[in-house]
């Protein structure tokens, strides 16, 4: 079963603002930054489109930094 607020890949927590209901009006982490299209493609197709990648994952934790966004 797919759960919104857990990666894909790795099972960990994704830092989905949109996942929360907490947080669902904030933009998520994921619209500052720029995934590679190849990460997204390496997961299993049944996989994709249904949760974020956490920032790990998606290989973008360097871009999180550089924009000092908090990675939780």
């Amino acid at each position: 079963m797919n759960k919104p607020d857990l990666c894909p890949a790795c099972g960990a927590s994704n830092d989905c603002s949109l996942a929360d209901p907490r947080t669902v009006d904030r933009a998520c982490w994921c619209y500052g930054v720029s995934i590679d299209p190849a990460v997204l493609q390496a997961l299993p197709a049944e996989l994709r489109d249904k949760s974020c990648l956490c920032p790990a994952c998606a290989q973008v934790e360097a871009q999180l930094q550089a924009a000092a966004w908090p990675i939780t």
